[in-house]
């Protein structure tokens, strides 16, 4: 019979920490102007390990369903940013998303290459080591939420999301 030592042997290291975690995003050089990926490794308070799908396709056969994998997809990946008074972080994702598509004559960035990066997120353990690691590869702001501004906060740090897309990823168990 399975008691409380057994368990304990199992989570191994303790359990991971959903608190432990660093990005690093190089943003396109002509949306920074210095400093932008060093400040999001600690001004980023929340994100995710990124989400996938793999698909299903159903092919009628006489009266039957035979279910075959289909395409793998990406859910879009966000980040929660803690905004500092001189708003470096916001104002270089709407740089970034102002050179793919200007607000005032819908012009931009055409060459991918020009305008998406790679996103390292690193999840951690409690001693700062790297329990495992994911690369989003090309990946490019899609949607930043406004700032929501209130009299009522007045105990609070201002937080914006950031929703990214980005083609596919790969883990350190992934080739």
């Amino acid at each position: 019979m399975a008691n409380i030592n057994d368990f304990k042997a199992r989570l191994a290291g303790g359990g991971a920490r959903a608190n432990q975690f660093k990005v690093t995003m190089p943003f396109p050089g002509y949306s920074a102007v210095g400093g932008e990926t060093s400040d999001l490794a600690f001004l980023c308070s929340a994100t995710s390990i990124p989400g996938q799908t793999l698909g299903n396709v159903a092919v009628p056969f006489r009266g039957r369903v035979l279910n075959i994998a289909g395409d793998r997809t990406f859910n879009p990946w966000s980040v929660t940013v803690m905004n500092d008074t001189d708003f470096k972080l916001y104002r270089a994702f709407e740089r970034w998303m102002n050179g793919i598509n200007n607000m005032t004559d819908n012009e931009g960035i055409t060459n991918p290459v020009d305008y998406q990066v790679d996103i390292f997120v690193d999840h951690l353990d409690r001693n700062g080591a790297t329990l495992k690691s994911y690369t989003l590869r090309g990946a490019y702001p899609t949607t930043l939420d406004d700032i929501a501004l209130s009299y009522a906060t007045n105990n609070a740090i201002e937080e914006f999301n950031c929703s990214l897309t980005y083609q596919y990823f790969e883990t350190d168990t992934t080739t």
